[in-house]
């Protein structure tokens, strides 16, 4: 039993980085770096440039008067890695505020380009994503996102909702999902991170059993919550931060029908506008992980 259900995949298959654990997490196949505009990246045609003039980035429209999404975004930047749920969180945010044509540079896990010194320059971690607007630098995915609706409340879609009874349960589901990330790196890296004459049978359960304690919790949640969001009626900064890790557990095989909620809610989401146009690109490529859950 020893390594069961993940022995069999390869080292270039689980390329494990993220923004709250040492280790965090992205799933690539090997990718050649390129800096190219999103909207490219997607086949859409918009505006895009590294320039920005002084004006832009100094001023600070009038209430009421409200700049192009384009010229907003150029400001920006993000270094980031396909399949990498902490990555994919920042870019569901920032196409839900409606932040286009902002830069931005894919990169290879697997040629350690996230070591670089270009990233090191921004995340002395070395880690992805991260994240610059101006002279402000926004590593954690979490300070990311909170910082996009929180600097452009007006545009796009809100992301924080009014109702208290809302707002308290979206921080608790957004917090709450870095133990549901955590646990499913657990189950997943085990036979990449411990070497084999270390790996124990008992570790493989004991990772297992608690990812699935954690998985019946979230049905749970779904169960009780009206309105098809994590945190109720309305898509918040929950959904933005706790979706990609659903949709990871699901992509490794979890049983839609062992889960019904988690399921629905799953497969509602993906046709979201955010979440397809920033969808990682290498899960067009390769749109199914291996069934690593499909015992959970």
């Amino acid at each position: 039993m020893r390594g069961q259900g993940v022995s069999h995949l390869s080292r270039l298959e689980l390329q494990i980085l993220g923004d709250n654990t040492k280790m965090g997490w992205g799933l690539l196949a090997p990718i050649r770096s390129q800096t190219v505009s999103r909207s490219l990246l997607y086949n859409r045609r918009l505006p895009h440039s590294s320039f920005t003039p002084y004006f832009f980035q100094h001023f600070q429209p009038p209430s009421g008067l409200t700049l192009p999404s384009e010229t907003m975004a150029k400001d920006m930047t993000l270094l980031w890695g396909s399949g990498s749920p902490p990555c994919w969180r920042v870019m569901i945010a920032l196409e839900e505020k409606n932040l286009k044509g902002y830069n931005h540079k894919l990169l290879s896990f697997d040629k350690k380009e996230h070591k670089s010194e270009e990233v090191m320059k921004m995340n002395p971690r070395g880690q992805l994503p991260a994240f610059k607007h101006g002279d402000k630098v926004l590593n954690e995915s979490f300070a990311a996102c909170l910082y996009l609706e929180n600097q452009f409340k007006s545009q796009g879609n809100k992301l924080i909702p009014d109702c208290p009874a809302e707002l308290a349960m979206m921080y608790q589901r957004m917090f709450e999902g870095l133990t549901l990330h955590q646990k499913m790196i657990d189950v997943i890296a085990y036979s990449w991170r411990v070497p084999e004459e270390e790996r124990h049978d008992s570790a493989l359960k004991r990772n297992r059993e608690s990812l699935t304690a954690e998985i019946k919790l979230w049905e749970g949640y779904l169960e009780k919550t009206s309105g098809g969001f994590l945190a109720g009626k309305t898509f918040s900064l929950a959904d933005v931060c706790v979706y990609p890790t659903i949709f990871t557990i699901f992509r490794f095989g979890l049983c839609e029908e062992r889960y019904p909620k988690l399921a629905a809610y799953y497969n509602r989401l993906k046709d979201r506008p955010s979440i397809k146009a920033s969808w990682p690109p290498t899960w067009l490529e390769n749109p199914r992980g291996e069934d690593i859950m499909k015992d959970i």
